[in-house]
C-alpha cells in the first residue's frame, strides 16, 4: 500500500448557527480549527422539512399543457 495517501483524520469543533459547539473528526481544516456553520442542519428548511409549501403556478407540467394542451394525439 502506498504510504501518504490519505489525508490527515483529526478532531475539529463545529459550531452551530445557535452557538451550540461539538467536536467530531474531519479532513477539515487543522487540529483544533472551529467550522462554523452558515447553514444550521438543525434550522435549515431543506433538513427539517420546513412547513413552507411552494406552490407550482407555472411549472414544467402547467407550461406543457399550455403549449400541448390543445393537441389531439390519442384515441378519438
Amino acid at each position: 500500500m502506498k504510504k501518504d495517501t490519505h489525508p490527515d483524520y483529526h478532531m475539529i469543533k463545529v459550531q452551530m448557527t445557535d452557538g451550540t459547539v461539538y467536536e467530531t473528526r474531519s479532513t477539515w481544516g487543522k487540529e483544533g480549527d472551529t467550522m462554523t456553520l452558515d447553514i444550521d442542519p438543525l434550522a435549515h428548511p431543506a433538513w427539517t422539512g420546513g412547513q413552507n409549501r411552494l406552490l407550482d403556478q407555472g411549472g414544467q407540467v402547467a407550461r406543457f399543457n399550455k403549449r400541448f394542451g390543445g393537441l389531439n394525439l390519442g384515441k378519438k
